[in-house]
């Protein structure tokens, strides 16, 4: 988060909860999306009162065969985009890729750590907190319920 882009009510809103400049431990990572929340209702609110209404509502275009990449941002990370169409437009082939998928090898290096330095909690406890640990990566909702079974081999 570059604090010096936010807005004075949201750089004020990471200081009232003693947000540090740069955020590495990922249980924090909900306290990071709230100060964005804030910043991103302010710019939403900023670009509404500047919008001017154009001419037309949309771009008159003619269609090709080709292939297309995009990214978008979300709270969740980066979500990647390509796709190919023909010559008449229609989407021929398209790949998605998720921010679930992009962080999945770091959220099992995490777990991998964390069960480690926390192995002498109960099972209940550790999976808990493991379920924790995954859900502060916000992933897709099919990948974030009841989704871990621990198995702990103690011996």
């Amino acid at each position: 988060m570059n604090f010096d882009k936010l807005s004075t009510t949201a750089q004020q809103a990471a200081q009232d909860v003693k947000l540090e400049k740069f955020v590495k431990n990922p249980f924090k990572s909900i306290i990071v999306r709230a100060v964005e929340t804030v910043w991103a209702c302010e710019e939403a609110l900023r670009i509404i009162k500047e919008y001017e209404v154009p001419e037309k509502s949309y771009i008159d275009i003619t269609p090709k065969a080709g292939i297309g990449y995009g990214c978008s941002e979300a709270p969740r990370g980066i979500l990647y985009h390509r796709y190919r169409l023909d010559s008449r437009g229609i989407i021929q082939d398209a790949k998605i890729v998720p921010p679930t998928s992009q962080n999945q090898k770091i959220i099992e290096s995490d777990l991998l750590h964390f069960v480690n330095k926390n192995i002498g909690l109960s099972n209940d406890k550790l999976t808990w907190q493991c379920e924790q640990a995954v859900r502060n990566y916000d992933p897709c909702i099919s990948c974030s319920c009841h989704f871990l079974k621990l198995h702990i081999d103690r011996e």
